[in-house]
């Protein structure tokens, strides 16, 4: 305990947190002051593995029940985690250990065809039923688009399918690909929306069911086709590719076959675009308890080595846009709705799946809000011309769609 709390003393300066210890005994840091969070070790043994790496014991402590939350919630003591990040990664074992895990991280991010589909599996595979219980009702699981704070969720994702297909320039009669579709939200959009035909990829099972099952409900089945495949599988040519939440689980060793499949199957006077997480400063690694419990082989990029890569590519760079808070209240808003159908996941899954998910949620919103995480949004093209020469093209298409 004496290891933990010195780590504790150095890491706690916003904030109050109080540990009490298996013997009962409580240790107090911080400043007394809000937030305040107090926890209970219930094994001796996590003494050592909260030391040595609390980013994956806190998390998996909380899961099984040997971390208790006595006074405040899940929500507090995360928070006091958030706020003090900085300290946390400046103690020289976690310095060590972040070092180590930067020169290992291709490792944890090789995704071959076979591995994607299993990681995916692994997180989308869950139950339609479950996303359910906290999405909109188009099943965005991606950032929501926030002009203001005070819309509803539905609003906010309606908003960012616009201001996405806004940056395409679509044409009736266009070919879409979008890869990693998901539940088909986005394509049933683009194809009610702009008549364009749209060829949808995904390597998770009940998406795909789901999806398809909205493709007919829609009356689109001679416009929107939903596929179980690889995008490195994909062969025909497109005017417009669109990638929204798939790229954070390509990983590094992949990029440059992911931005030359978006070249090749892209035509010349095409263009992409890809959303995705990322974040602030260089490249990083992904926490090791959301890489073993919530997206193994996953990974959010840095823009430099984003466009490192893009520029091997060969693609042009014809637009980016830096989205900061919007995912943080994309994020809450998933963890109110998720809270208030609590039961019945716990019903659906168990108590310890609540907790791990309710600590992703929490986790990921506070990486956006006080972290480094940002979402970016990249416009691709083949060629220089390929787009109108200002962005008054994209303005004018988004006012018409959210008129």
């Amino acid at each position: 305990m004496n290891l933990l709390n010195s780590m504790m003393a150095r890491f706690v300066k916003v904030g109050t947190l109080i540990i009490i210890d298996a013997d009962g005994v409580q240790h107090q840091h911080g400043t007394g002051e809000e937030p305040k969070s107090t926890v209970r070790l219930k094994d001796k043994k996590l003494y050592r593995k909260l030391f040595l790496n609390p980013e994956l014991h806190a998390g998996e402590a909380y899961m099984d029940g040997s971390l208790v939350i006595e006074d405040g919630n899940i929500r507090d003591l995360l928070k006091i985690f958030a706020l003090n990040r900085s300290g946390l990664r400046g103690h020289p074992v976690q310095k060590i250990l972040k070092a180590w895990l930067k020169r290992i991280r291709k490792w944890h991010q090789r995704n071959p065809a076979a591995a994607s589909r299993k990681n995916v599996q692994h997180h989308y595979d869950l139950s339609n039923e479950f996303y359910k219980l906290f999405l909109d009702e188009n099943m965005q699981y991606s950032c929501g688009y926030w002009p203001t704070e005070d819309i509803s969720l539905e609003k906010a994702q309606r908003l960012k399918m616009a201001h996405i297909a806004a940056k395409l320039n679509l044409k009736p009669g266009m070919r879409v690909l979008d890869i990693g579709c998901g539940w088909g939200g986005l394509s049933i959009y683009i194809a009610q929306n702009f008549d364009c035909e749209v060829v949808g990829v995904t390597l998770s099972d009940e998406q795909l069911a789901l999806g398809q099952a909205r493709v007919k409900a829609a009356g689109l089945e001679d416009k929107v086709s939903l596929r179980l495949q690889d995008y490195r599988h994909v062969q025909e040519t497109f005017d417009a590719i669109v990638s929204v939440g798939m790229f954070e689980h390509v990983g590094v060793a992949h990029y440059e076959e992911y931005f030359s499949a978006i070249r090749d199957r892209l035509t010349d006077d095409g263009c992409a675009l890809v959303h995705s997480i990322g974040r602030k400063g260089g490249p990083g690694t992904t926490g090791a308890w959301i890489r073993k419990y919530i997206f193994p082989g996953g990974y959010s990029p840095a823009l430099s080595e984003t466009f490192a890569e893009i520029e091997k590519s060969g693609l042009w760079v014809t637009d980016c846009e830096i989205l900061r808070l919007h995912y943080a209240h994309t994020l809450r808003e998933w963890d109110k709705r998720f809270q208030a159908n609590r039961d019945k996941v716990a019903e659906m899954f168990d108590e310890a799946f609540c907790r791990m998910w309710e600590f992703y949620l929490i986790v990921s919103e506070f990486s956006f809000r006080h972290g480094k995480h940002m979402n970016f949004q990249i416009q691709l093209s083949k060629t220089v011309g390929a787009l109108p020469l200002s962005r008054n093209y994209m303005i004018e298409a988004e006012e018409k769609l959210n008129s």
